[in-house]
């Protein structure tokens, strides 16, 4: 099942969106919060990304969402760190991060592939919301 790694600047903002998932996940289903760095503060950590990554990664590929700027910068370096057999099955998805997440939890839920997954929550930025 692809795992689904939350990236944000605050460490709440990452835990609330892997919580709000696992609501709508498979029971087997992994999702990983890394958000703030790690003494704490407001930003990100591309060692803490990275480790997420690799919690989150059962071989089926992984789907990364950002809050903004340096989070993507900063999940670009950790996947530089990483190998390149988890690499090449590693996607920052381009998807809010909220509405993304649920759409790519839901989604490979159903065993879909990460390209599946992937474009379902670059879908959700078209959700209409009132």
């Amino acid at each position: 099942m692809v795992g689904i790694v939350v990236v944000s600047h605050s460490k709440k903002i990452a835990e609330g969106v892997a919580e709000l998932c696992s609501q709508m996940a498979h029971d087997e289903q992994k999702i990983e919060a890394a958000g703030g760095t790690e003494d704490g503060r407001i930003g990100t950590d591309a060692i803490k990304i990275m480790e997420a990554i690799k919690k989150a990664d059962n071989g089926e590929g992984v789907a990364i969402f950002v809050d903004m700027g340096s989070a993507i910068m900063s999940t670009e370096l950790a996947l530089d760190l990483l190998d390149e057999d988890i690499k090449k099955r590693v996607v920052i998805a381009d998807a809010p991060i909220v509405e993304g997440s649920i759409a790519a939890v839901v989604q490979a839920s159903t065993g879909s592939s990460l390209e599946e997954v992937i474009m379902v929550a670059k879908q959700s930025k078209n959700i209409v919301k009132i």
